[in-house]
This record gives structure tokens, C-alpha cells and sequence, in this order.
């Protein structure tokens, strides 16, 4: 009888320690996931800040080339750039092009994202006559520019600032339209931008030249698109450009 009662106490002091073993792998466990959830925050946010970031388009000043309601992977790494806080520069794969796609801060609004596409590097002379883009006096065959709006040339009073990067007409003689302006010359580290929608585009015909240290990165591709409008009880995948996904951005 005593003995069984001495197992009987033995096994009772030692529940607590056998509880407390069972835990400790559970506790283990726990702080594992807790590190690894960390560890995928971190390189979501490096990922994030330097090499691909998700845009969406919420105007049409890039149809046909970009739709509104397109959802972007932009690479942010190929142009280099700034670390965030500091002065830190990260090298780049490559220098902007032209005819690039390009995802940029604008001077007028330099917390938000534009993207345009990049028809001028430095020093390069630009005009437009009657809607056509002439680079360097020579026509420059554009197969993404849209043009819809037949009703006639339009003016735009922010358009004055051009006076001041003539080189033929005088300043007090200019009267830049949207279908007719220049020769301009963009100056050093800076770059000029348009909208393939040339008739509906708010881009560097209105607010001047990006500078180099804002321009952000590239658009990859398309990886979701979703018409803007549609029946209210329309159901979502008949609003869903299906074509459109993995359209690689040209």
C-alpha cells in the first residue's frame, strides 16, 4: 500500500515538469514562426523598396499601351536609386532610354507616381508640328501614340513655362499648343515626357522636365487588369481583361 502510494506521488510531482517539457516545444515553435514571419516582412519590404512594386493605372493618358485599371510590376531596381532615409545611391542596371516606359515623381507633385514614356534625354531638341514629335529636327516614328481628339488644337496656359528652353523663337513671339510647340531643349539630368493618349495626356508639354533623381523604375508587365465600368450585377470575371494578363509593357 505504500508503495503504491509513493508512485502515486511520484507521478503527481512530476506532471508539472512533463507539462512544462510539452510546452517548451511549443514555445520553440512560436518563436520560430514569429522569426520567419519577421525574416518575410523584412525582404518584402527590401523587395518592395528596391526591386519590384506593384502600380495601378488610374487614368487613360497611356491607352492604348496601358489601360486604366491595369495592375503593374514595376522593376525599381533597373534605374538605381536612393535608399530611403538616407543618402545612400544604389548603382544602376542601366541608364534611361528613349521610347522607355517610365515611372516617375513629377515636378508639380513629387509625392505622387506618373508614368509616362520618355521621348527626351538631355540636350536633345524637341518640337511638335501638327501633332507629330520631332526629335533632334527629324520626324520620330511613334506606333504607340493615340490620337482621337479631331475637334482642333487646344491651349493651355501652363504651357508658357517653354519660353524659357527655346532656341528659335523668340519668348515674347511663343504660344505653345498642345499639337504645336518648341524647339525645345532639355537641359542637363533632366528628361521629357509623354503620354501615348497625346490628346488627353497631363505630361511634360504642361509641367516641364523630370529630373533624373525622380524617376522611380520600369514597368515589367501586366499582371491584372479589370475594366473601370460595368452592369452593377455584372459578375467580376466577365470585367476582367484576360488578354491582358502578362502583357509584357512596351
Amino acid at each position: 500500500m505504500k508503495e503504491a502510494e509513493r508512485t502515486r506521488d511520484d507521478l503527481a510531482e512530476s506532471q508539472p515538469e512533463a507539462s512544462l517539457a510539452r510546452s517548451a516545444p511549443r514555445r520553440g515553435l512560436l518563436g520560430d514562426w514569429v522569426k520567419s514571419l519577421l525574416v518575410a516582412a523584412a525582404i518584402f519590404l527590401v523587395v518592395r523598396t528596391f526591386v519590384v512594386e506593384a502600380f495601378k493605372i488610374p487614368t487613360s493618358s497611356m491607352e492604348n499601351t496601358l489601360l486604366v485599371g491595369d495592375f503593374l510590376l514595376v522593376n525599381k531596381a533597373v534605374y538605381g536609386g536612393t535608399i530611403p532615409g538616407t543618402d545612400l545611391q544604389i548603382g544602376a542596371l542601366r541608364q534611361p532610354e528613349r521610347g522607355d516606359v517610365v515611372v516617375f515623381h513629377p515636378p508639380h507633385e513629387p509625392e505622387r507616381n506618373y508614368v509616362k514614356r520618355l521621348v527626351g534625354l538631355p540636350n536633345d531638341t524637341l518640337e511638335m508640328r501638327g501633332k507629330d514629335l520631332f526629335l533632334n529636327g527629324r520626324p520620330v516614328p511613334e506606333p504607340y501614340a493615340r490620337h482621337v481628339d479631331d475637334r482642333g488644337d487646344t491651349v493651355h496656359p501652363d504651357m508658357e513655362w517653354q519660353s524659357n528652353h527655346l532656341i528659335a523663337a523668340p519668348a515674347p513671339e511663343y504660344h505653345p499648343t498642345r499639337d504645336n510647340w518648341g524647339p525645345l531643349v532639355v537641359p542637363d539630368g533632366h528628361y521629357f515626357m509623354l503620354g501615348d493618349n497625346r490628346d488627353n495626356s497631363e505630361d511634360s508639354r504642361y509641367w516641364g522636365f523630370v529630373s533624373r533623381d525622380q524617376v522611380r523604375g520600369q514597368p515589367l508587365l501586366v499582371y491584372y487588369s479589370q475594366a473601370p465600368f460595368g452592369a452593377a450585377r455584372e459578375p467580376w470575371y466577365r470585367r476582367v481583361r484576360w488578354a491582358r494578363l502578362g502583357t509584357v509593357v512596351r
